[in-house]
């Protein structure tokens, strides 16, 4: 069965969208099968994964709300391993469309369930909101990765999104934990983005991931290309930087073996 991990920050602009891109990229490259799945109405991780939006007929929409098997939706992208349920601005309207309908916050959870099996990851790309898609990724998920910006703003709204986990894993989803805080945008040059790193471990300790990921041109250069920072410059520090998020999640699940003087958590 999947691990199901939701990207979630309801704070725009902190790599949230680079963050499930690169990460189920990460992942596929390690070889193990996983599905990017496009919770975000803008769409960002179809077209960032090579897609054009014209060509979509079928997508998380249809899914949700039309009750499309998931099955049918399913891209392949060029990544090896990696697959993409794509979306659409339709996602929009699926919000009202949905909130009559009973138990609608398990519509997505019950929609991967059928092909969860064929993946050993599922990475849900979030809208950067607290609205009821993303409530239904959270309720999907077995954890949620929350990319913070090294920025002086980096705590705003990080309690706001910290409540509504506790709220849904009290009323809807009990199995879900976070996965860790992740430090995005990091300039080891500026004071600031150093002071923030500090704080950020010292208010959360072990929920921090050891990875943190550097500003990186050839990261940002990727999404126009239609490609994951791997494909796009496999020695850039962000390809590096993703890789070894990718290494420290699957370390903290146990999915792998690695020696200790193996794990860099860090690209120099």
């Amino acid at each position: 069965m999947a691990k199901v991990i939701a990207i979630a920050n309801q704070k725009g602009g902190v790599g949230k969208t680079t963050t499930a891109i690169n990460l189920a990229a990460s992942l596929a490259v390690l070889e193990y099968k996983t599905l990017l799945v496009d919770a975000d109405p803008q769409a960002n991780s179809t077209t960032g994964t090579g897609f054009d939006l014209k060509n979509i007929q079928l997508s998380l929409y249809d899914c949700m709300v039309n009750e499309t098997p998931v099955s049918q939706i399913i891209l392949e992208t060029e990544t090896p391993n990696l697959y993409l349920i794509p979306s659409h601005l339709d996602l929009v309207g699926a919000e009202i469309e949905l909130i009559n309908q009973p138990n609608r916050e398990h519509v997505m959870r019950k929609a991967l369930e059928a092909d969860a099996s064929h993946f050993d990851f599922i990475i849900i790309d979030c809208s950067p909101s607290l609205g009821l898609i993303t409530v239904n990724a959270l309720t999907a998920a077995d954890s949620v990765v929350i990319p913070v910006q090294c920025e002086y703003f980096a705590l705003e709204g990080l309690g706001k999104l910290l409540n509504t986990v506790k709220i849904v894993q009290t009323r809807i989803n009990s199995k879900l934990k976070i996965e860790g805080i992740l430090m995005t945008m990091y300039d080891g040059r500026l004071r600031l983005s150093n002071q923030v790193v500090e704080e950020i471990k010292n208010h959360f300790g072990d929920l921090v991931f050891n990875t943190i990921l550097h500003r990186n041109t050839r990261l940002g250069e990727a999404p126009s290309f239609g490609m994951p920072a791997l494909l796009y410059d496999a020695e850039s520090t962000g390809a590096v930087n993703y890789l070894n998020l990718a290494k420290e999640i699957l370390q903290k699940n146990n999915m792998t073996k690695i020696k200790n003087e193996d794990k860099i958590f860090e690209a120099e």
